[in-house]
């Protein structure tokens, strides 16, 4: 039987530069590290430093950053690992000073990150311009960037319209509002805002759009194949093809204008070959808008470019396109997507405090811990509470299918975990009394592992702190922005070129 184990406090901290897989690549130039340690902590001469239960080193330091923005939280320097260990050296101290909630979980966002991500966009398809999936992370701080590196938004609710548009310096025609069937109330503000270009796939939703905003430029979303993906959104939104015909019939006599065709092939698409025939699909409508008397001028090819599939996809779709839409140059063709994940899910990482530890009492026989009773755990091995969990920011495991793999950000008060250290079977849990809320039922983690330890999180950025809910009273997770990888300097001149022209403020 298990039970849960109160274990003492920890021991020092120990400041080794040594982590995660996302870490790893950057252990042999490691001068930039050096460096802000030892401007942070002036009498230490290496890359190890020691933080006792009750630390004189000043690691608040790490929070003062840089105030680009002055309604948002300080922008900071150094890599995002960095920040994660600052954050649990900053929980240990709060802890031994009694604060209240003082091991909270806690996101590092490196808009680093995020700037290479547009620019490996721009260097595979720089013929298509992308509109940010605000939905997938409404980050204010990432829609400030992609908003400064000229890229659009597309919206699916008046609320994403409204803080794309009170950053200011946005203008409306660089939102889609991309919901197929909207709130009339929606459409009518959207007009007001004017947020002119939407998507239908319905007939009511023409009668709406005629009623509400006369002056809407139309897109028609259309059904595609997009049973390749870890989310398919063709059970609920997108027009058959056989459909299509009667739709820009009913637009035309309705008096509204129809400019273009989209598609989604699903989020999180692991097979690069449905663009193909989604663009296929795209040409024919264009041929049935010629018929219906329009002449389209937009083609929206959607999201769902998984990362480490994206170079591949780039192709799959740049050569579609070049095929279906030879002319599109001396037609004016204009061309957009909707990528969400590909922009932040890498920028996010989750530091976690593990409250609670079920385990077989130390000592136990091999007789009791085999034994088959009603109240015997079903659970393998050590059973693992952390503070966030699927009714927080791990809501991506139940809504977007995401498998998590933690890794060990500090043990026994050490960044440092060495590679031989025994490991055991275990499974990891939030902390809300729900069943349903397992962040990982089978992995693998050190013995050693102890209440009061910190577990990490990479990939952390797509569909998860924007559905986080309060359910049984646990707070959202906070982030703490940095710009430490590689076009860090870039970005901190794009947002303060931003700022510098009275936008983001």
């Amino acid at each position: 039987m298990s039970q849960i184990e109160v274990l003492p406090a920890h021991c020092p901290i120990d400041f080794s530069l040594s982590r995660s897989d996302s870490f790893s690549h950057y252990r042999e130039n490691l001068t930039w590290a050096k460096t802000l340690v030892d401007d942070l902590f002036p009498s230490t001469t290496t890359t190890s430093i020691l933080v006792t239960a009750d630390p004189t080193a000043d690691e608040d330091d790490l929070s003062s950053g840089i105030r680009i923005f002055p309604s948002l939280p300080p922008l900071h320097h150094g890599h995002p690992e960095i920040h994660l260990r600052a954050g649990v050296m900053r929980a240990s101290r709060l802890a031994n000073e009694h604060e209240p909630n003082a091991e909270k979980a806690f996101f590092v966002a490196d808009l680093s990150q995020v700037y290479r991500q547009h620019q490996r966009w721009k260097t595979s398809l720089p013929e298509i311009q992308p509109f940010y999936a605000v939905k997938c992370n409404p980050d204010p701080y990432v829609i400030r960037l992609l908003a400064a590196l000229g890229a659009g938004f597309d919206c699916a609710s008046n609320g994403e319209i409204s803080q794309v548009l009170s950053v200011g310096g946005i203008d409306p025609a660089r939102i889609i509002f991309a919901n197929p069937c909207k709130a009339v109330s929606f459409i009518r503000s959207a007009g007001k805002m004017g947020v002119e270009t939407m998507t239908f796939d319905n007939a009511d939703e023409l009668y709406k759009i005629a009623r509400a905003h006369t002056s809407a430029k139309l897109v028609v979303r259309i059904l595609t194949d997009d049973s390749k993906s870890l989310c398919a959104f063709g059970i609920k939104f997108g027009a058959p093809l056989n459909t299509v015909p009667g739709l820009l019939a009913k637009a035309r006599e309705l008096g509204l204008d129809v400019v273009g065709v989209s598609f989604h092939v699903g989020s999180g698409c692991y097979d690069p070959s449905v663009y193909t025939d989604a663009i296929s699909r795209a040409r024919a409508v264009f041929d049935m808008g010629k018929e219906a008397g329009y002449t389209f001028s937009l083609l929206d090819v959607g999201g769902g470019f998984e990362d480490a599939l994206f170079e591949q996809a780039a192709a799959v779709l740049t050569e579609a396109i070049d095929q279906h839409f030879p002319d599109r140059h001396a037609q004016k063709l204009r061309i957009i997507a909707e990528p969400g994940r590909f922009y932040v899910s890498k920028a996010f990482k989750l530091a976690a405090n593990i409250i609670a530890r079920r385990a077989p009492l130390t000592g136990a026989s091999e007789t009791d811990m085999d034994m088959d009773t009603p109240e015997a755990s079903d659970q393998p091995g050590v059973m693992y509470y952390i503070n966030d969990g699927v009714y927080g920011s791990f809501n991506c495991i139940l809504f977007d299918h995401q498998v998590i793999h933690p890794f060990v950000l500090s043990m026994n008060g050490s960044f440092h975990v060495r590679e031989s250290e025994p490991q055991k079977l275990s499974s990891v849990w939030g902390p809300t009394c729900d069943s349903i809320d397992c962040v990982s039922p089978r992995t693998t983690l050190p013995s050693a592992l102890q209440v009061g330890d910190w577990l990490g999180f990479d990939n952390m950025g797509a569909y998860t702190v924007c559905a986080a809910s309060q359910f049984n009273g646990f707070e959202v997770s906070n982030v703490t922005y940095t710009t430490g990888g590689m076009g860090g300097s870039e970005v901190q001149k794009a947002l303060a070129g931003f700022a510098a022209s009275g936008y983001g403020l």
